[in-house]
């Protein structure tokens, strides 16, 4: 049975995944959502219609992917907050995790002293990991993040395909 390969490189290029990444590391959290798109712009239903074909598709993908870049993020921030709050276990965990590395960071590599007991911060991290991770295996956690990346997935990409482009922008592209 002959194998199917899927050419990955030919997607990926063109819809600009790599230079998307690239912008969104190099700002700050601040400018990330300074260009929020109004809430009226991004569920105007007037706009939401199937597209013809591929390419016109694929031009929706690439418009709505950048022009509402800082509310899909926050769809994003929303669905990982309703994951983590579905998910008591896995917020116990991490919860856990962070205060434990604050605490063991305020030591700044000191001993802990605990009555006649002396646990270096080796110690402290292995046995914060010893816990932490079969709690987070019992959690489900990838479950959790393959839910996450596919109610995203299609969240993000069905809005930015089905969300036709404004009309002054629909024209802009096209030569005269």
């Amino acid at each position: 049975m002959a194998r199917i390969q899927i050419p990955i490189d030919v997607l990926t290029s063109r819809l600009n995944i790599q230079d998307r990444l690239a912008s969104m590391r190099s700002g700050s959290l601040a400018s990330r959502f300074s260009n929020l798109r109004p809430i009226s712009e991004f569920f105007d239903v007037k706009r939401v219609n199937k597209p013809a074909n591929f390419a016109e598709m694929q031009s929706r993908v690439n418009y709505n992917l950048g022009h509402f870049s800082s509310n899909y993020a926050v769809v994003f921030a929303m669905l990982c907050i309703y994951s983590l709050l579905s998910n008591f276990l896995l917020l116990f965990d991490i919860i856990f995790v962070v205060l434990g590395m604050y605490l063991i960071g305020k030591l700044d590599g000191r001993d802990l002293e605990v009555g006649q007991q002396r646990l270096t911060t080796v110690q402290l991290y292995t046995g914060m990991y010893v816990i932490a991770i079969p709690i987070a295996l019992l959690s489900g956690v990838f479950g959790t993040m393959m839910w996450l990346i596919g109610a995203s997935g299609v969240v993000i990409l069905g809005h930015a395909a089905l969300l036709d482009k404004p009309i002054d922008e629909a024209f802009s592209g096209e030569a005269v």
